[in-house]
């Protein structure tokens, strides 16, 4: 509660993202669903761990389990009287990881589906992903996520790391960019 309560005072978005693992995508969002009492908090999914074989075997999720999410926080927001959009970002970097992509929406009057390009490595495998993401214009709100090198041993990093000005010339223009 700390960091929402900061990012409320500072304005500052936080997103809380599940990676979901063994448990059901729709019983991993509502687990979160409460956190969306507070303005300045959104939702992410990661199907890359929704497997019983983490870093052996790439996780998924379904463009229908992906609208269904949508159904159920746009739902819980109604009935909760909560105002405002929220954005409901899922991660993607190989076509493994959302089966059935174009079948997909992103016309929740609620929710803003934001496909985000995730996963590690140099800028010509970062394009790469993203261009990829890029062709599924059923969700034409892309992200793009950068992760920093903390020097934590183990941890995955984009080495180069790419510039502003990189970022912000993909095409599509990325709706969100986060940094991990």
């Amino acid at each position: 509660m700390n960091y929402i309560n900061y990012g409320l005072q500072n304005n500052i978005m936080i997103f809380i993202d599940h990676q979901i693992g063994r448990y059901d995508p729709i019983d991993s969002l509502r687990r979160m669903l409460p956190y969306l009492q507070y303005s300045n908090v959104h939702l992410a999914l990661d199907p890359e761990w929704r497997t019983a074989t983490p870093m052996k075997n790439l996780g998924h999720v379904t463009g229908d389990e992906i609208n269904v999410a949508q159904q159920v926080m746009e739902d819980y927001m109604i009935e909760n009287n909560i105002p405002g959009e929220r954005m409901l970002v899922f991660h993607q970097f190989s076509y493994k990881m959302i089966v059935d992509r174009a079948n997909a929406r992103s016309d929740f009057n609620r929710v803003r589906l934001i496909h985000c390009a995730d996963g590690i490595g140099p800028p010509h495998v970062k394009r790469d992903s993203y261009n990829y993401n890029g062709i599924a214009t059923n969700m034409p709100l892309k992200g793009f996520k950068l992760f920093y090198n903390f020097e934590i041993p183990g941890a995955g990093v984009d080495l180069p790391l790419m510039t502003p000005r990189q970022v912000y010339g993909l095409n599509p223009r990325p709706y969100l960019i986060m940094y991990q």
